[in-house]
């Protein structure tokens, strides 16, 4: 009986009312505008303004999972308290909508699970809990509902089996990105287990040359303080690592990584193929619809001639900022958060855009003159996995409205 009381506490697979919520959700997150545009090949002329919509873009399964579930949790449980544990995805306004609609956040001030108990109900987010948090929420008895996407559960799942096998999990990640916390503690799963996060190819290298010749163990730890586990020894922890990434990242930049070590690998312990199966392990752990939406770009970038691309998402979203760091190679690139920052046909509200993956997102600037006075004006637009249609519908509206010169802004 303990076991089925446990169960019922536990809802995975959904809590059997997608129905019921489905007309609400197409009410906030569907756009008509977005369909006509997929349906003429993913093109639209707006006067002097031609749109090219990339071919993936916006909600992946993943993401639309999540907020299905929250919005049928609501709904299952009219009359308790329900929490989220964190932003649900990063999106502002999808996270604002649940707030609207009582679920309260304990990353908000004031949050604490630790008050929680069986009369709570818990949201985990698409980017999954640290397992400390996920067994602190079980002992207290709360209601769970799991929307852990999952690309990330496959990646966990490679964790835990490196470290069953006496592997170090080095995860290209952000070290304070919710997925790389929990990610990282799938390794404590095991005695011994240990991970490493690194950011970049910057990091990668220094962590090659501790591989390949040793070196300062303290001045390691103390470059990659936070980003190791509890104990972590880079002269004992380094001997044998398997490869693992937050699945937001660029794609190119986690085979590079693995690539860097793969080679460091082969410097320390020699070609042999047995012998360096004993010292280096890799899982393909690029999520599909992170990898989809990046080859889109790549191929909107190499089949049209585009004077500016716009890339739409929270300017905390790893995906979104990857997607106009690929785009920004090409051509000028703004990543904007919602329809609203294209303030006018003069000026746009927008993320400066990375030329290399960092922590944080850069600061938030204004440009002018973003919209070239030319007869014709080649738009590229992509959005994040965390955006939904609506807000690319309305950023396709705004653009309407600035591609019809009789209007005076």
């Amino acid at each position: 009986m303990i076991e089925a009381a446990q169960a019922v506490r536990m809802f995975r697979k959904g809590l059997a009312l997608k129905n019921e919520v489905a007309g609400e959700l197409a009410a906030h997150y569907h756009s008509a505008l977005v369909d006509e545009v997929r349906a003429a090949n993913y093109q639209r002329k707006m006067g002097r303004l031609h749109l090219y919509l990339a071919g993936e873009f916006g909600f992946c399964y993943g993401v639309d999972r999540a907020v299905d579930y929250a919005y049928q949790t609501v709904r299952r449980f009219p009359e308790r308290s329900i929490y989220l544990t964190g932003e649900i995805i990063h999106n502002p306004r999808v996270n604002d909508r649940l707030r609207d609609a009582g679920i309260r956040f304990l990353s908000d001030p004031g949050g604490d699970e630790r008050a929680l108990g069986p009369d709570d109900v818990v949201i985990l987010p698409a980017f999954g809990v640290a397992v400390s948090m996920l067994s602190r929420l079980q002992r207290q008895g709360c209601t769970l509902v799991d929307t852990t996407c999952g690309s990330v559960l496959n990646v966990w799942k490679n964790v835990r089996k490196y470290a069953r096998d006496g592997f170090t999990a080095v995860i290209h990640g952000k070290v304070k990105h919710e997925e790389t916390v929990a990610t990282a503690s799938q390794a404590l799963e095991y005695p011994g287990g240990r991970s490493l996060v690194v950011l970049d190819r910057t990091e990668t290298e220094i962590v090659c040359d501790f591989i390949r010749r040793g070196g300062d163990s303290s001045a390691f730890l103390a470059k990659f303080a936070g980003a190791v586990s509890p104990g972590f020894d880079p002269d004992r922890d380094l001997q044998r690592v398997g490869l693992a990434n937050q699945t937001t990242m660029l794609m190119s930049e986690s085979l590079a990584i693995g690539e860097m070590i793969h080679r460091a690998m082969i410097d320390r312990y020699g070609d042999d193929d047995i012998e360096l199966d004993r010292h280096y392990r890799a899982f393909d752990t690029i999520c599909s619809a992170t990898q989809d939406r990046q080859d889109a770009i790549k191929t909107l970038l190499s089949e049209q001639s585009l004077d500016l691309m716009l890339v739409i998402g929270g300017h905390n979203s790893s995906n979104t900022r990857n997607l106009a760091r690929l785009a920004a190679r090409r051509v000028p690139t703004y990543h904007i958060a919602n329809a609203g920052d294209l303030v006018s046909r003069r000026e746009v509200r927008h993320r400066a855009v990375d030329a290399e993956p960092q922590p944080t997102p850069a600061a938030e600037t204004r440009s002018l003159d973003w919209l070239p006075d030319l007869p014709v004006v080649n738009v590229g637009l992509t959005a994040g996995a965390s955006t939904p249609d609506s807000a690319v519908g309305q950023v396709i509206e705004r653009l309407g409205t600035l591609a019809d010169d009789r209007r005076d802004e």
